[in-house]
């Protein structure tokens, strides 16, 4: 018998009810009272399982821009992948990967109609623009996708077109935010949320498109939104990136 002691991933994911919550939150980020609903387990057992998996590392919390007593967890998939790949190699060695940077694997998303996603934030000035050009990147225009804001600004952050040249090499310095009643009547499969207040303010829109939300902070928060240092747009652009990649695979299972 070997002594070596159980994975920590292998002991975190193996208990029903967290193995449950990462199922859930792998579709977006959520609030404990919505994470509650869904499993329908009492509020102190949901909050203590993810305790857990916070000091496993799996999930992380943040403190909601739009109402301060409320947290959205975040599930880290890149850090699921990395603790899946080590129990592999635990278990034995011929099962060992390198790790690597999260690829962009070809994805084929030819259909009629094409699949719709819509990105909203307040502002439509930085985060949304960011996540509508960076799906269209890595899709090769193969998605429609677009964004829109509730309060948009009079024009787009520089320092987000900035961001998008240097690091992707993908240009928007000619857009222009909008509004989000200006695509009220056009059909989505997703609409996906990526600041807290957007997330609550964000109308319905017909078809009944999956609504998914992903809690970034907004690097304009702390001042004035021409003067954000370009570290904390890069910050926002890694982490939208990162998302976007891991929604293409999800995207290929939508059904036309």
């Amino acid at each position: 018998m070997s002594r070596q002691s159980t994975p920590t991933f292998v002991r975190l994911t193996a208990h029903p009810l967290r193995w449950r919550l990462l199922t859930e939150l792998a579709t977006g980020d959520l609030r404990v009272r919505e994470l509650v609903a869904l499993v329908g387990e009492p509020q102190n057992l949901v909050s203590y399982h993810l305790r857990l998996l916070r000091d496993g590392g799996l999930v992380t919390a943040v403190r909601s821009s739009y109402d301060g007593r409320d947290s959205y967890y975040h599930l880290d998939l890149d850090r699921c992948a990395n603790a899946l790949a080590d129990t592999g190699a635990a278990l034995h060695p011929a099962l060992r990967r390198e790790s690597a940077p999260l690829p962009v694997r070809p994805v084929d998303l030819r259909r009629t109609p094409r699949v719709s996603v819509l990105f909203v934030c307040t502002g439509n000035s930085a985060r949304s623009p960011i996540a509508e050009a960076l799906l269209r990147h890595h899709t090769d225009g193969q998605v429609e996708t677009i964004s829109a804001g509730g309060s948009p600004r009079s024009r787009l952050h520089p320092g987000a077109a900035r961001v998008l040249r240097r690091e992707f090499g993908v240009r928007i310095a000619d857009q222009l935010p909008r509004h989000w009643d200006t695509v009220a009547g056009r059909r989505f499969d997703y609409v996906i949320s990526l600041c807290d207040r957007a997330r609550e303010k964000c109308p319905d829109f017909s078809g009944g498109p999956r609504r998914v939300h992903w809690s970034i902070p907004d690097p304009a928060a702390d001042g004035d939104p021409d003067q954000v240092d370009h570290s904390a747009l890069q910050r926002a652009a890694v982490d939208i990136d990162t998302r976007v990649r891991r929604l293409l695979p999800v995207l290929c299972t939508t059904r036309p």
